[in-house]
């Protein structure tokens, strides 16, 4: 099945690689389970490449019984580009090949918990991204006239950007608009994260084995639910070191006769979960040489 916003197209081969039957449907696994019932069509395997729908679709279709795998799709893209002609019927067709001779790899779908501690944790991360946006620009606006706004360190010192903006206000009418519209978001969005962050401590405080990561110096409960999250079942991998490249924190290697290197990481995967251990790395490094060390992030 070769998925888009609003159509899957389907293409149904048998094991000699014969096609059967084609159709587009719309994305939707009832219509996908609907379609094959209404053609007394019972597939051993239905493959579909991960994307924006992957994980919805795959939910659907586990529910309804159906026989479904979500494959990688870099992976798959570099058997169907050596099509010369890209379609969604030629996409659909080169996947039911590949479910067909067993040659691809499967992606592990979270469960609906997981996705539910990383939308918390990516809300939090939004919010912060915001509200730095909004005191950047204030500071950059500011600065034009000769207004200098004092570093922010702390969550304690929210308050005193907005008490130095109101200041701003005094001096010029069109700051003072500025600074109305300006420090009730900035308000807003510090609060909305404050609440977010409570919620991810109150979670952690109960997850037993969150508890247990939160005993490592510079590991917090944004650290440990978010590993927990992404990580979910450690049985998926062979041995503790598949984790790293899982991450993308092992190096690259390029080896082809004589020529044989190694290169930088791969910073493949998740980069938000490869910037929290690195900020929980440089933490616990703090903590181990006596070293005061603050992350307004945290």
């Amino acid at each position: 099945m070769d998925v888009s916003l609003r159509e899957i197209s389907v293409c149904v081969i048998d094991e000699d690689g014969t096609i059967i039957t084609r159709a587009t449907i719309p994305a939707d696994p009832m219509a996908v389970d609907g379609w094959f019932k209404n053609r007394k069509l019972s597939p051993k395997i239905i493959v579909h490449e991960s994307g924006q729908l992957s994980i919805w679709l795959q939910r659907g279709f586990q529910e309804l019984g159906l026989p479904v795998v979500c494959i990688d799709a870099r992976r798959a893209h570099k058997s169907l580009s050596a099509r010369i002609n890209k379609s969604d019927a030629s996409d659909a067709e080169g996947l039911a090949q590949l479910a067909r001779t067993g040659w691809f790899t499967p992606v592990y779908i979270r469960s609906v918990e997981a996705d539910r501690v990383r939308a918390l944790v990516g809300a939090r991360e939004r919010l912060i991204r915001l509200r730095k946006d909004l005191e950047g620009h204030v500071r950059g606006v500011l600065k034009t006239f000769g207004i200098r706004v004092t570093g922010i360190t702390k969550g304690k010192q929210r308050q005193n950007f907005r008490d130095q903006l109101a200041v701003a206000g005094e001096t010029d009418p069109i700051l003072r608009t500025l600074a109305d519209g300006f420090s009730d978001i900035h308000a807003r969005l510090c609060e909305a994260a404050a609440d977010l962050e409570k919620a991810l401590k109150t979670k952690a405080a109960r997850h037993s084995v969150a508890k247990r990561f939160m005993t490592i110096p510079g590991v917090g409960p944004l650290v440990s639910l978010s590993f927990i999250a992404l990580i979910e079942d450690p049985s998926r991998f062979a041995k503790s070191s598949d984790v790293g490249a899982f991450l993308g924190l092992t190096p690259k290697r390029f080896q082809s006769g004589d020529v044989d290197w190694s290169g930088r990481i791969s910073k493949q995967g998740d980069k938000a979960m490869r910037a929290l251990l690195v900020d929980a790395a440089l933490l616990h490094k703090s903590h181990h040489e006596g070293i005061h060390c603050v992350n307004p992030a945290w």
